[in-house]
């Protein structure tokens, strides 16, 4: 971890899109006076699985992942982040510990927000209040979800639902890949598979016209044939 130069949080450009956008001015002068930005390279531990947080980290840019050690020692991805996001705010807010790790997946710039200062928006400003309820309530039937899935669905709708969820999560880079880089065993480890079983039904979706694969990186050819293959509802 190394320091950042702050940005104002007025002149900002995500907390608009975040949670943050229904604070006021004054709210936000108060933020940029007791927050501190930080880096965290590819793979650094921003907040670890069991420690209890004294405060939150809204993304500034970059990305990350939520995981969790299972009985068996193997970490699962259950969530990813970016720009936009609060991270360990339920934590916070329910005053426990982290139930999962966030890591960057990639160089990552933080701004940390006091618990205190957090606690007291939400007590003051009723509009912030309700969309960090908001906010939560979303997290929770994602992850749900996802627990849905693993129980109910095959590897091959998975996989699909998966890819379609990082499209809509991240979107495409200039070159219509996802924006966003995935190692083969990080794509096992959110699919809920061992990692020679994602490969072959990469390989299997490259052959039947739905993807197409450079490294890490993955291009949506026919995102309506993905959608049929998890079963996504209308």
């Amino acid at each position: 971890m190394s320091s950042a130069i702050p940005v104002h949080c007025k002149e900002c450009s995500v907390h608009n899109n975040c949670v943050l956008g229904h604070l006021t001015p004054e709210e936000l002068e108060q933020i940029d006076r007791d927050k501190g930005c930080s880096i965290f390279k590819k793979g650094q531990i921003i907040m670890p699985q069991g420690s209890k947080p004294s405060g939150v980290y809204c993304v500034f840019n970059g990305k990350v992942k939520f995981t969790r050690l299972g009985s068996e020692g193997r970490d699962h991805i259950i969530r990813l982040g970016t720009k936009g996001d609060l991270l360990g705010y339920r934590s916070v807010l329910a005053n426990e510990s982290l139930s999962a790790s966030i890591v960057a997946l990639e160089d990552t710039q933080v701004c940390f927000i006091p618990k205190s200062l957090l606690l007291n928006f939400i007590n003051e400003n009723v509009g912030f209040s309700l969309s960090m309820m908001q906010q939560a309530c979303q997290d929770l039937g994602e992850s749900g979800k996802m627990i849905t899935n693993l129980a109910q669905k095959n590897v091959r709708q998975r996989l699909a639902e998966v890819l379609l969820m990082l499209n809509a999560k991240f979107g495409k880079d200039q070159d219509d890949f996802l924006d966003v880089k995935l190692s083969r065993e990080e794509y096992a480890n959110m699919v809920g598979t061992a990692t020679e079983t994602l490969i072959r039904l990469l390989s299997d979706f490259k052959i039947e016209g739905l993807i197409e694969t450079n490294v890490k990186r993955v291009k949506l050819v026919d995102e309506i044939k993905l959608a049929n293959i998890a079963q996504l509802e209308n």
